[in-house]
């Protein structure tokens, strides 16, 4: 319906009066926000009283327009249209969707790496591809840290660079380390860690982890890795000022060639990868023989509730057992290794018969009883349930899990397998091909968003610094490596979760040399930004910290093979410690 007359009458009047009324409003609020020079006054005699302002009529000067642009703008756009803001949570905000995008890069860099390990093998790739590209996120951070802007906003920024190097460090150290000792604890007799057996609870002197010798030399490179460190700080040490720019140019040239050894090192000395290969290998072992149980068994090993079903493998048991006198021998063994089909795997039986031995045999008599036999299936059947998460039916006819386990297992073994060669070449050459497109396209995808998102990051982190007063350097400490290190960090505490003293060794090598690649791929980064532009080098406190971790978490790991629960006590300890030991060191005695 249209208005009528008469409403047009009412609304008009008050229409004009919401307008005046908001032209009065403006009129006094620049008059109390705006310079006077860019008011005229209306000719009226000018109030008596100091706190009442006349009547006056601003012009649009250009003065006005820039005191304006001023007081509304305080942040830059990355870019010239990335969102900015100077509120709190505006700021959380950007950080947690950019800190996002990081961790997608840094997993499109993973999968791309690990493509290009089927390709190449762990010669090269193993040794020199995936180190580097394992950093990249956290060298492109450092970098565009102290790339953009002035000297003096350069020198500002930087520290969130050194916050992300020391807080890659310590995560992995402390957090990530100690959790992984916990998740993969089992029974320690004699200094040596029982596989899968677990029966002490959290006892913090009889329940842990053990590595081997090769663990030990990656925790010995890995304290070497930091003598740039030392190099750099000299000058402070010494008390001298001139001689810094030249300690930064030395620590750059000893970092560099410190990561041309350790990447030359990995590829001529594979052996991270070997020990991969060899745990797939022992995975297949696990499959082929759950694989055979399940045919003999008519698919039924499992209850309705998903739980191993002990009554079917005891009959299994009896079925195997040939002289039934309730032992299993080599011989028993390896007539039921004869007619398992190991999955395009080269394995021979006697390597099998061995490895189900040594898993099943928990007396070391060298006899399978019928106890071991019940456990030794249970146990290997909850880890291949664990392999994938649970879906559907888990009933007694459900083995979809073992075709999870066979696929993952598969998938490793030709991601590590450096000797396959693949009789079928039409087939292995499109997938070659197929692969290593899909390889570098992960690989391109990964360093673009890296590339394009780690500068608008670094800038958050900078303005949420600033709207809570939280210096820049805990910021980045605390929440950037969790956004460049999480997808590793949950592989790693899956990892140690499983085959106990095996897996625990090559996680804890991995952690090894992640750190290994900070101390001189990130360092590298952080050095030349600092000598290039001409930056001060005034981070005492933050690499004390890194030194600390470093040396007691490496001559840990160097001069032990047994991990009770007790030092993941400490790892874990170490990260508040940490952050403690800056804060006193910067504001209390004022090293920064």
């Amino acid at each position: 319906m249209a208005p009528s007359l008469t409403s047009r009458r009412v609304l008009l009047p008050l229409t004009v009066l919401v307008i005046l009324c908001a032209h009065a409003h403006a009129v006094r609020f620049f008059s109390h926000s705006l310079p006077s020079s860019d008011l005229l006054s209306d000719g009226l005699p000018e109030p008596s009283s100091s706190d009442e302002k006349g009547s006056l009529i601003r012009l649009p000067t250009a003065s006005s327009f820039r005191f304006l642009r001023a007081a509304e703008s305080k942040c830059e756009q990355t870019y010239g249209f990335l969102p900015c803001t100077t509120t709190v949570l505006g700021n959380l905000f950007l950080i947690i969707v950019y800190g996002f995008l990081m961790y997608t890069a840094a997993t499109y860099l993973s999968s791309g790496s690990e493509l290009l390990l089927e390709i190449l093998g762990p010669g090269i790739v193993g040794g020199l591809f995936l180190p580097i590209l394992g950093a990249l996120p956290d060298a492109m951070l450092i970098l565009v840290s102290g790339l953009s802007g002035s000297k003096e906003t350069a020198q500002d920024q930087v520290s969130v660079g050194m916050g992300l190097l020391a807080g890659s460090t310590v995560l992995l150290l402390t957090i990530i380390w100690g959790t992984c000792v916990i998740v993969g604890k089992c029974d320690l007799v004699n200094s040596v860690a029982l596989d899968s057996v677990d029966t002490r609870g959290y006892s913090l002197t009889g329940s842990g982890v053990s590595t081997d010798i090769w663990t030990s030399y990656a925790a010995r490179i890995m304290i070497i890795s930091v003598l740039p460190f030392l190099i750099v700080q000299l000058p402070q040490l010494l008390h001298s000022s001139s001689g810094r720019h030249l300690a930064v140019l030395i620590a750059l040239i000893v970092s560099l060639l410190l990561l041309a050894s350790y990447c030359f090192y990995q590829v001529f000395q594979p052996w991270i990868q070997r020990r991969k290969l060899e745990y797939v290998r022992h995975k297949h072992v696990i499959l082929g023989l759950l694989r055979h149980l399940k045919q003999r068994a008519l698919g039924r090993l499992l209850k309705e509730n998903g739980e191993p079903d002990r009554e079917i493998i005891r009959k299994l048991f009896t079925t195997i057992d040939e002289n039934s006198d309730g032992n299993l021998t080599h011989g028993e063994l390896r007539a039921l290794v004869v007619g398992i089909q190991f999955e395009e795997v080269d394995l021979d039986h006697d390597d099998a018969v061995k490895r189900i031995m040594n898993d099943f045999d928990t007396s070391r008599n060298e006899l399978v009883d019928e106890e071991e036999f019940v456990n030794g299936v249970c146990r290997w059947l909850d880890r291949a349930r664990g392999s994938r998460p649970a879906s559907g039916d888990a009933g007694p006819h459900t083995v979809k899990f073992l075709s999870n386990f066979h696929n993952e297992t598969k998938r490793e073994h030709d991601l590590l397998d450096v000797s396959g060669q693949n009789e079928e070449v039409s087939e292995g050459v499109e997938k070659s091909k197929w692969t290593t497109v899909k390889a570098l396209l992960f690989l391109l995808l990964g360093t673009v968003i890296a590339a394009a998102f780690a500068d608008p990051l670094v800038d958050a982190v900078d303005n949420f610094s600033d709207a809570t007063s939280i210096p820049a350097f805990f910021i980045s400490f605390i929440a950037l490596p969790l956004a460049t290190n999480s997808s590793e960090a949950v592989s790693a505490i899956i990892f140690a979760s499983r085959d106990k003293r095996q897996t625990a060794s090559l996680t804890f090598s991995e952690i090894y040399g992640a750190v290994t690649m900070n101390n001189v791929l990130c360092l590298s980064v952080f050095l030349a930004l600092v000598y290039v532009r001409g930056l001060t080098w005034d981070f005492s406190s933050e690499v004390l910290v890194i030194l600390v971790v470093c040396i007691v978490m490496g001559v840990l790991g160097s001069f032990r093979t047994c991990f009770p629960l007790w030092t993941a006590i400490i790892a874990i300890l170490l990260y508040p410690f940490t952050l403690a030991l800056v804060y006193v060191l910067d504001y209390v005695f004022g090293w920064s």
